[in-house]
């Protein structure tokens, strides 16, 4: 069967990024081979050939129950399979928000984390790396049966007092509509797992693709890890209605509190109102039957607040259905293609883009480099041959005079060279301070001393002061941070301009760098906690207690990631500051040397003056050639990064 477009698309996209990745390993190569390769240079390309294997597309389907959202990816990704992958059924089908991806060197299998987690410190980011937190089930890819009987333990639920389902921060019992929920023995059905993920290798999902199914209001509201990681984080964000039940108020909640927030972090944000196969009316006339999906259509973007180009009406059950069956008139009323069609187009080429413009980043930054350095030897060695060439017929006396000055020369250098090692001494200093404020060891004592705080408080007024000083602190270390690393480059931007003047080397403009996108991160964490924590002046219940302690985790952990992230890259930078001016010195030393070497030599024996001349010329078309292969090499990158994914193959590199 022909695959749908968005999985041919993807499919496309994978060969294009394979191609990427394969060009930028050649360049690695090469550069190694050639000996021009330095630690940094290895370090970043080696890091973006990382990132090119790893990448992911994260595609997040969010719903109340019973919107038809498993049906949803059954249809759009797992029809080829020619059965259901999710069970899909009446009723509330996945209880707890659930992953599907593939990592080969994991056995297929189901993975559950009980919901007895909920009362231990850590997020689900932490517990993803203690594999003794999960109940797992393995999966039977022979059979279709006993695959989906193990899928069904995602609906799995437990009786349980009020109290226990409060201290899981599921219920809050001051709420009239949840004391209705309540049994006559005070007990309440909630979900035996907390999270779940699926290993599972489809096509799809080993080329890279992860989609996240988030079941209902109440999933949402109690783990902040999914409004200020996940969600965020989704490529695109698929919010599913029904075309039964209309725009609910808990419809509403969740896309005004967690979905609409979230529009300049998602690239792609689309509605699907599910089900219009209910209003498929064999008393009725196809035209009155699009009249009525067309008035559904319009009256959820008005409640929505979106036009009514952003709502795809579809039907996924007979979407599935004419998929199996090849039934190409049924698949088309199901209008599933026209949202598979705005899938692909929102979410592969900003993918791409992305991709795309880091890669391009990583690999100017190598090449500009290592053309530098290419330069500045050929100008060396380009020197020496001069040089040399003016000796043609001299007599020893001029030639004596040109060895003092190569000697004069090589000795100022070495006096250069010790106060390279002076700033370098400053530098290193600095890099220690720097280290010192942006560095884990302190943003985990803050971590850790805030969590003190807040346990010794059953008072929002009290947790809420914890949380706001701990955000004092790392904002006033990023700041402190910021304002270093300004001085570190105004340091080496001198340092730059000085053997630039005296030496001759090659100016070189140190790269800037800012940690203005972290210190905008923060601000935007910061002001989640100010908006979501608004407890006032009152006790907290245990329910409430514990959400907050997980609230501040989930921050806590999205700070850490930050700061994470500016410690690579400011590392990354400071290598950056310094490998040329070590490469650069490093190779005058090495010409210098070379040319009282040549000098010495030609002041024992004149008759090697030729000889040497034309060892020179040879070295200098080399370098030339490195310089036209190394463009080349550059050149091949850029036309697979502008080339249009629907339409690349698999490229091998010669």
């Amino acid at each position: 069967m022909k695959p749908t477009t968005l999985v041919d698309e993807f499919e496309h996209y994978s060969a294009w990024r394979d191609t990427v990745h394969a060009r930028v390993e050649a360049m690695r190569d090469w550069l190694n081979e050639q000996e021009l390769g330095d630690a940094e240079s290895e370090m970043r390309l080696d890091q973006l050939m990382g990132r090119l294997r790893e990448d992911t597309l994260n595609v997040a389907l969010v719903a109340e129950f019973s919107r038809g959202k498993s049906e949803l990816i059954n249809a759009i990704f797992f029809s080829d399979y020619r059965q259901r992958v999710l069970p899909s059924s009446a009723g509330r089908t996945t209880m707890c928000p659930t992953e599907l991806y593939y990592t080969p060197t994991l056995r297929p299998s189901l993975r559950l984390l009980p919901i007895v987690t909920k009362t231990r410190e850590g997020s689900i980011a932490d517990f993803k790396r203690d594999p003794t937190a999960w109940t797992e089930y393995p999966l039977n890819l022979d059979s279709a049966d006993e695959m989906s009987a193990t899928l069904m333990r995602l609906a799995d639920t437990m009786q349980v007092d009020a109290a226990t389902a409060e201290a899981f921060g599921l219920i809050n019992p001051d709420d009239e509509e949840t004391m209705h929920s309540l049994e006559r023995d005070g007990s309440i059905a909630i979900p035996c797992w907390r999270h779940a993920l699926i290993n599972f290798p489809h096509p799809l999902l080993k080329q890279g693709l992860v989609i996240l199914d988030t079941p209902g209001l109440n999933a949402i509201g109690t783990e902040p890890e999914l409004t200020l990681n996940m969600l965020p984080s989704a490529h695109a964000v698929l919010f599913v209605l029904a075309a039964d039940t209309g725009v609910t108020k808990s419809d509403i909640e969740i896309w005004r509190h967690y979905i609409a927030p979230v529009q300049s972090a998602s690239r792609a944000r689309l509605v699907v109102l599910n089900k219009i196969d209910g209003l498929w009316d064999d008393l009725k006339t196809e035209a009155e039957i699009n009249a009525e999906i067309t008035k559904q259509v319009s009256s959820s973007a008005a409640l929505l607040g979106l036009p009514t180009s952003q709502v795809y009406p579809v039907s996924a059950q007979k979407a599935l259905v004419a998929k199996v069956r090849n039934d190409r008139a049924l698949l088309a009323r199901s209008r599933l293609p026209e949202l598979e069609a705005a899938l692909t187009q929102e979410l592969i080429p900003c993918k791409q883009t992305l991709i795309s413009e880091s890669t391009q980043a990583s690999v100017e930054d190598v090449v500009v480099k290592t053309t530098e350095l290419l330069e500045t030897r050929l100008s060396g060695i380009q020197d020496q041959v001069d040089e040399l060439q003016e000796l043609r017929g001299k007599n020893r006396d001029v030639i004596q005079r040109m060895m003092i000055k190569a000697n004069k020369d090589k000795q100022k250098f070495d006096r250069g060279l010790l106060q390279f090692k002076a700033l370098r001494s400053v530098f290193t200093s600095q890099i220690d301070t720097l280290r010192q404020r942006l560095g884990m060891e302190a943003l985990r004592k803050e971590v850790r001393l805030t969590q003190r705080a807040m346990e010794k408080s059953h008072f929002s007024i009290g947790m809420r002061e914890a949380m706001g000083q701990f955000f004092q602190q790392v904002g006033r270390n990023l700041d402190e941070s910021a304002g270093m690393i300004k001085e570190i480059r105004v340091m080496m931007t001198a340092m730059y301009q000085k053997f630039s003047d005296e030496y001759g080397l090659a100016a070189v403009s140190p790269p800037s760098y800012s940690l203005r996108k972290y210190q905008k991160e923060m601000a935007r964490i910061e002001t989640i906690f100010e908006e979501r924590f608004n407890t006032g002046f009152k006790m907290l219940t245990q329910g409430q207690n514990q959400l907050t302690a997980r609230f501040f985790e989930t921050l806590a952990s999205k700070v850490v990631q930050v700061f994470e992230l500016a410690n690579s890259e400011t590392e990354a930078w400071l290598k950056a500051l310094i490998a040329p001016m070590e490469t650069q010195v490093r190779e005058h030393n090495i010409q210098l040397r070379r040319r009282l070497e040549s000098v010495s030599r030609i002041h024992a024996a004149t008759e090697t003056l030729d000889e040497r001349i034309a060892e020179l010329e040879a070295a200098g078309n080399a370098v030339v050639d490195q310089i036209d292969n190394l463009a080349r090499l550059n050149m091949r990158i850029a036309d697979a990064l502008s080339d249009d994914p629907t339409g690349i193959q698999m490229a091998k590199i010669a």
